[in-house]
């Protein structure tokens, strides 16, 4: 069968052991499945997150955060059934949400293995964290098995997206992608832990500062992971998404980048974001009228942020 899942439409027969762009065959290969703590605090909360780390990656961004699971050179290769039983043994340790990191290669195999879980008691929402290069249709298979969706937009100019993600069709496709997103979940809602009742947005935004626990139970987090020498584009990135949801999504501002191994032929790459310029985002943001949001403050771009791809829960 032709492969058609991400929008490279390589077409080569996965089933049969063939690997196009993704670097992947038809069988699910995980790195890791652990708590994870490093999302948006309604994300991972005080226990946090159940996040599953797929490899393979449709993009292979020259700036990537996780080039061994991207490259597939570590993970394993697991059946349906135990992915389905990894969602479980998640649920058990008191993750807040089953976090599917980069799973567009193995969508079709991860719907079936959430709908094993739910019929076998997985009761968690489902977070699908994506680079947001993916086809509506991926998308749309998804709908009323993933609750919230935690995806990346990258970039707005087509030439960025070309040079460091050989996309030149990145913003075009994301954006198509994240409006599906968007009309599955509608706005956020969020719930408050030991109160039955869920809250919206505006009383979140009042309240997140509170020693209560407060998580997303249904909605979208766009993230904008800011790039050495591209404010400006980041700008772009960030009007966007208010000019085309308002309150209906948070964004997320991140100023975590960290210059790994692999950048000498993109030296401009190779330095962490300055305080100077994440506060010239920060406050072009604010000055567009955004209420939604989430800002990194401190010393973020550590590699802390990158977990070890050790087969913890495989």
């Amino acid at each position: 069968m032709a492969c058609n899942l991400c929008p490279r439409y390589c077409k080569v027969n996965r089933e049969k052991g063939e690997r196009g762009i993704c670097g992947e065959s038809a069988r699910v290969k995980v790195a890791r499945a652990a708590l994870h703590m490093w999302e948006e605090p309604c994300i991972s909360g005080k226990d946090g997150s159940g996040a599953v780390f797929f490899c393979g990656c449709a993009l292979h961004c020259v700036f990537c955060q996780n080039k061994p699971i991207a490259n597939g050179t570590v993970g394993k290769e697991i059946s349906v059934e135990r992915l389905s039983e990894i969602f479980l043994e998640l649920q058990e340790k008191k993750a807040n949400n089953i976090n599917l990191v980069t799973a567009g290669q193995f969508a079709p195999q991860v719907g079936k293995a959430l709908q094993r879980a739910k019929a076998e008691g997985l009761k968690l929402p489902v977070v699908y964290n994506t680079s947001s290069y993916e086809t509506v249709d991926t998308i749309k298979g998804l709908e009323g098995l993933v609750d919230i969706y935690l995806p990346d937009l990258k970039y707005v100019d087509s030439g960025l997206s070309k040079k460091y993600s050989h996309a030149p069709d990145y913003f075009v496709t994301a954006t198509e992608a994240i409006k599906e997103m968007v009309r599955q979940t509608g706005a956020p809602e969020f719930v408050v832990t030991g109160e039955e009742k869920r809250i919206f947005a505006r009383e979140y935004n009042e309240r997140c500062d509170e020693e209560d626990e407060i998580l997303l139970k249904k909605g979208v987090i766009v993230r904008h992971l800011l790039l050495p020498g591209c404010i400006e584009d980041s700008k772009k990135v960030i009007s966007y998404l208010l000019h085309s949801y308002g309150n209906e999504i948070y964004i997320s501002i991140m100023n975590q980048f960290t210059p790994l191994a692999g950048l000498e032929k993109y030296p401009e790459l190779n330095r962490r974001i300055t305080g100077a310029e994440y506060e010239e985002v920060i406050d072009f943001a604010l000055e567009q009228g955004i209420e939604n949001a989430f800002i990194q403050e401190g010393g973020t771009a550590e590699e802390s942020f990158i977990p070890a791809f050790d087969l913890e829960g495989i």
